[in-house]
């Protein structure tokens, strides 16, 4: 009680008394701390019991006063005080030994409002940078401290100052050899360094006086008050130390040579040490330091970051835990509907949550960590993102989740595929996308061949698209479709495009009179007959685009079904989609808004999407010529195109939802600006070689089962109408209706054809306008 009247006491007569020149209330307010060390005999009162937090408040105003009255940039002496009787280092000494008790905490304190509210650059002062480099040290020690929330602002503080200038983070890239030997040196000298302490402390005042900075022998003081500070300083820095403080910096930091290997990069490890407090707002704020951090542009600090810390270490484990700890039997429904989860203070709250499902607090816990590691990479220097990326891969990709992957367990397959199918769409980040890529398709490039398996994982994610169960089929068909809009050229490459790069699907033979006569019918010439079959004739007039206004930049019939650049003319792609399911088998003229017309302008803006993601992978626009092609190899179309041909060759015997999925995602396939992929997917009028069929040709085939079948059901297209009515909510279901697949089947292989054909239209007016 007597010290806190004394405090209030000394305050009220500062504040009363004649105002002193700064230079000289600053050292007025220094000498306080350091005598404070001289005559005080209790050293277990806590310091908010001393002067010492007013004292600092008033050297920082005393500070911030001096640079606001001065030019931009200028140095006060007030300020040339402080770096040239190297205060800041000790009160570092203070803060370590934390005498009085609570005195780190008010070194922190200082040290943050210093480097946050002085304008002018002091970190390149190397009594500036090296006790702040020091006391980061400090920071992270020991978890859950009652200063972990001023250690979080100070280390914050520190890395915003590197953002601004990022060369200056080469000062805090450690020297492990050199400090392990300072380390050893002040280790034998520590008895000696005590002594001279002890004597300073009793020292004359007289003495004090002779000595100019008589703050340096008050270092000594704290250092023989409290046994725990490790040196003082030096007190006999000469007048010209001080010009050269600056310039010394510049050198060390430029000349040295470092090797990255040699080095500590403390910052970032006081950062993982806070990531792992049990407060969540320290954990936010300690990701965020890490943040700015790896997207500083210094090669030096980002392989530091990379090798000689625990950065990835800490990534992969938490992401592991977290995946780790998500229940076996959470709905894979759930999954999917999971609003996007961003990183940041969680607050969600299972009372109040009216979606809550069993493992919500799981996943969000996950996908908030992956979401925070892709937004690293993606804000990190490439060296680091690829290092972290690669990290990912290898530690927890790779041994975590593969083996999930390749369960035989249908339930642990489905929750498996639904998490991959969430993490592929939180991923944005191009380095993390890549390593993600390769872990499920492999880095092979090479044309597939039938049987031949060199990507375990690859090779039964595309099996699943064919599984006994449909929710497996479905959940893996839609985990594809999914990778196929990511911005990553492997993806589409290693799927489809590396086995029709010769396209070898095409027989080389000039077309002869007889073909020309039937492609002028609207019919194919060479491997898919349809001499007798009545799709090309009698046209609807709401069918037919020859009369479209979309259609004026089309150009006119020619005898030749090929223009010389290799593009069909698109009239007759487009009509040739539309007439492929006859009329008795249609149900779309019968409801409004269902018309070919409905599909253009999605079309459009998925394939402009498309464009967007292709645009730096140099494709070429036209087709490779057939010289230049090795047409003598077999033609495999692959096994992910083998799985979905296979599928739309089932689709009027398959379940609807899975047929949804299967034409998603080949209308997904039909709109890359590729030549080979368009031909191939796109162009009914290519002359197939021998055993080998087009998405055109299998659709072909499905029409001509559907003929047949259609003679065998009564009542078909009344049943037809009514099914689709229901489909679009039209209709209440009723009575259960006979062949209820197969005309679900008829309604969207309908569909299907009108949105190939609308993709077909749109990527053709694309090109010409290009």
């Amino acid at each position: 009680m007597f010290t806190k009247f004394t405090n209030i006491l000394q305050q009220a007569v500062e504040a009363l008394a004649p105002s002193l020149p700064l230079q000289e209330d600053f050292v007025y307010h220094w000498k306080a701390i350091t005598h404070y060390y001289i005559e005080t005999t209790d050293d277990k009162a806590p310091v908010t019991d001393t002067n010492i937090p007013s004292h600092l408040d008033q050297m920082l105003d005393i500070l911030i006063q001096e640079e606001h009255e001065r030019e931009s940039g200028e140095t006060g002496p007030c300020m040339e005080y402080l770096l040239h009787h190297k205060i800041l280092e000790t009160l570092y000494t203070l803060g370590k030994a934390d005498c009085p008790p609570g005195m780190k905490q008010q070194v922190l304190i200082f040290y943050t409002k210093l480097l946050g509210r002085i304008k002018q650059p002091l970190l390149p002062h190397v009594n500036v940078h090296k006790p702040v480099q020091k006391l980061i040290r400090l920071c992270g020690e020991v978890l859950a401290a009652p200063t972990e929330n001023e250690e979080i602002q100070f280390l914050c503080i520190v890395c915003a100052k590197l953002k601004q200038d990022p060369y200056l983070v080469n000062f805090f890239l450690e020297n492990k050899s050199q400090r392990n030997a300072g380390i050893t040196n002040r280790r034998q000298s520590v008895v000696d360094v005590s002594n001279k302490a002890v004597v300073n402390a009793n020292s004359s005042s007289d003495t004090e006086q002779a000595k100019s900075p008589e703050d340096e022998a008050s270092t000594g003081l704290c250092s023989a008050t409290c046994g725990d500070a490790t040196s003082p300083l030096d007190s006999s820095s000469g007048s010209s130390q001080q010009s050269t403080d600056l310039s010394s910096s510049f050198n060390e930091m430029v000349l040295s040579p470092k090797k990255s290997q040699n080095h500590d990069y403390n910052l970032v490890n006081s950062l993982l040490n806070l990531s792992k407090s049990p407060d969540g707002r320290i954990v936010v704020k300690a990701s965020e330091g890490l943040m700015l951090l790896v997207s500083l542009p210094e090669p030096a600090a980002a392989k530091c970051l990379t090798e000689n810390t625990s950065l990835c270490q800490l990534l992969t484990e938490r992401l592991g835990t977290l995946y780790r700890a998500l229940p076996q039997s959470i709905d894979p429904m759930d999954i999917e509907s999971l609003e996007y989860v961003n990183w940041g203070l969680d607050s969600y709250s299972h009372k109040e949550d009216t979606t809550a499902f069993p493992g919500k607090r799981a996943l969000i816990s996950f996908l908030s960590w992956l979401d925070y590691c892709d937004q690293l990479i993606k804000e990190a220097h490439k060296l680091t993102a690829a290092a972290l990326a690669r990290a990912i891969r290898e530690r927890f990709f790779v041994p975590v989740m593969e083996p999930q992957l390749l369960q035989t367990s249908e339930i642990g397959i489905l929750t498996s595929i639904s998490l991959l199918n969430r993490i592929i769409r939180q991923i944005t980040s191009n380095a993390m996308l890549q390593e993600l890529v390769f872990f499920l398709l492999g880095e092979w490039r090479q044309p597939e061949t039938p049987g031949h398996n060199k990507h375990q994982l690859r090779y039964r994610l595309i099996e699943h698209c064919d599984h006994l169960s449909d929710e497996i089929s479905i959940m893996t068909l839609r985990m594809f479709e999914h990778l196929l809009q990511k911005p990553n050229e492997h993806v589409i490459y290693n799927m489809v495009l590396r086995n029709l790069v010769e396209r070898n699907y095409v027989e080389n033979k000039p077309p002869c009179q007889e073909d020309r006569d039937i492609v002028e019918n609207g019919q194919i010439a060479g491997a898919v007959d349809l001499e007798e079959d009545p799709l090309f004739t009698d046209l609807s007039p709401d069918n037919r685009m020859l009369g479209s206004n979309w259609l004026t930049a089309s150009p006119p019939p020619t005898p030749d079904h090929s223009k010389s650049d290799g593009k069909t003319e698109v009239h007759k792609i487009v009509n040739s989609f539309l007439c492929l399911v006859p009329d008795e088998a249609k149900s779309s003229y019968y409801v409004e808004g269902t018309g070919y017309d409905t599909y253009l302008r999605d079309a459009h803006r998925q394939f402009r999407d498309c464009c967007g993601n292709c645009m730096r992978w140099d494709w070429p626009g036209t087709p490779k010529p057939l010289e230049k092609c090795n047409l003598e190899s077999p033609f495999f179309e692959g096994h992910f195109l083998k799985v979905l041909f296979d599928r739309m060759g089932r689709i009027l015997d398959q379940p609807y939802d899975v047929n949804l999925q299967v034409t998603s995602v080949l209308s997904k396939l039909s709109l890359f600006p590729h030549p080979h992929i368009h031909e191939y997917l796109l162009d009914p009028y290519i002359n197939l070689a021998p055993n080998c069929r087009s998405l055109f040709s299998v659709i072909v085939r499905v029409v001509g089962d559907l003929m047949l079948r259609i003679q065998r059901i009564p009542d078909f297209t009344p049943k037809l109408m009514l099914v689709r009515k229901r489909l679009l909510g039209f209709e209440q279901d009723g009575p259960i209706i006979d062949h209820m697949t197969l005309l679900e089947g008829v309604i969207v292989l309908e569909e299907f054809c009108k949105e190939l054909a609308a993709i077909a239209f749109v990527k053709f007016h694309a090109s010409t306008a290009t």
